[in-house]
């Protein structure tokens, strides 16, 4: 609502050139009414009038720039003049809508006083208290409107704000899921990568079959990283809705992939099609947790368990045995996995087991 040079555009363009054809108007017709009527007293003081009004004509086109310093010398020139009466409400409108409401009221005062010295000076037509009366309902008119005008682009302003924000809102929350997504879908990828490049580092005499079995699933996995990382890529230019999602169908997949060098058993035992962000959540819970046991407890056995129906929600649970490292590691996959649960409506709970090992419990609600 404070300086600087407001840009009027073509929409302001033509406003403004209409409110200088008011202007111009009303000038035309009081200087006609006045001709036709009492001239006032003095008789120069017509003149001076006239030549007032339509020196204030311009300063009409400064009402965006400079409103308070037209408003100003309108406010002086009020005093004598009625001619600018037209030039001066477009003026205390403009300095309400524009500029702090101390200067307004300041303004709006100057041209309350203005009225009195006016009504001293030119008793003729309303007297005292009716030219005071007259002026005080005409300036509160024009202070009134212009405080809707304000107020309510004030209201717009802080919608289109808050609209802003909650873009930014969403953006981050894209971020966040984008950021999910490539852990979840990477660290799988190059877990595997290090078990198996591990292998074949510390046990270059292993049988020339194991060698090449490790460097397929190396290379098969390389290939699969590279294609999710594409689809991680591709997905920067789209809706993150977009990006394909694994399912619980896909579960058995997940779990075939990541046997090689894991003793892994899957039990599932769920009735009815599991919902879609539900059985995703599912999904990631397993790969993260399998990514962890791979990591440290490689040796190790591990179960999947995974049960649910309508009326209970799903129950997903990963318990690896003892191995030669059977902690959590960092711990910012399991914490991510604690925040994917709670963003489904859900729980997730990880801690040492009874036999020594780990293990990953998560409850989901049927429908998320």
């Amino acid at each position: 609502m404070s300086g600087g040079r407001e840009r009027r555009g073509a929409r302001g363009l033509a406003v403004d050139l209409g409110v200088l054809a008011v202007g111009v108007f009303f000038w035309m017709y009081l200087a006609g009414e006045r001709m036709n009527a009492e001239m006032p007293s003095p008789p120069w003081l017509f003149d001076v009038d006239m030549l007032t009004g339509l020196l204030a004509l311009p300063l009409l086109w400064l009402r965006r720039r400079w409103p308070t310093q037209a408003a100003v010398a309108l406010v002086v020139a009020s005093t004598y003049a009625e001619t600018i009466a037209f030039p001066l409400l477009v003026m205390l409108f403009s300095v309400v809508v524009r500029r702090p409401l101390r200067t307004a009221a300041c303004v709006y005062a100057g041209a309350l006083a203005a009225a009195v010295v006016y009504s001293l000076l030119r008793p003729e037509e309303l007297g005292l208290l009716g030219g005071l009366a007259f002026a005080f309902v005409v300036y509160a008119a024009a202070a009134g409107w212009g405080l809707f005008v304000r107020y309510r682009r004030q209201l717009e302003a802080r919608a289109a704000q808050a609209e802003r924000d909650e873009r930014e809102r969403a953006r981050q929350r894209a971020r966040d899921e984008l950021a999910r997504e490539l852990h979840d879908m990477l660290g799988h990828r190059l877990s595997l990568l290090s078990l198996h490049a591990g292998g074949m580092e510390y046990r270059p005499d292993a049988p020339a079959e194991e060698l090449t079995r490790a460097a397929g699933v190396v290379r098969e996995q390389s290939q699969l990283a590279m294609r999710d990382l594409r689809e991680i890529i591709a997905i920067l230019r789209a809706p993150i809705g977009e990006l394909p999602q694994p399912t619980m169908a896909d579960l058995q997949a997940l779990v075939d992939e990541a046997r090689p060098g894991m003793r892994i058993e899957l039990t599932a035992d769920v009735e009815g099609e599991v919902p879609e962000r539900t059985g995703r959540t599912a999904y990631r819970i397993v790969q993260e947790a399998l990514t962890n046991a791979r990591k440290h407890a490689e040796d190790a056995p591990v179960e999947v368990t995974v049960e649910g129906r309508a009326d209970e929600g799903l129950a997903v649970t990963v318990r690896s045995g003892p191995g030669r490292d059977t902690g959590p590691g960092s711990g910012h996959g399991l914490i991510g996995l604690e925040e994917r649960a709670a963003l489904a409506g859900g729980r997730l709970e990880y801690g040492p087991a009874a036999d020594g090992g780990w293990r990953v419990h998560a409850w989901l609600p049927w429908t998320a």
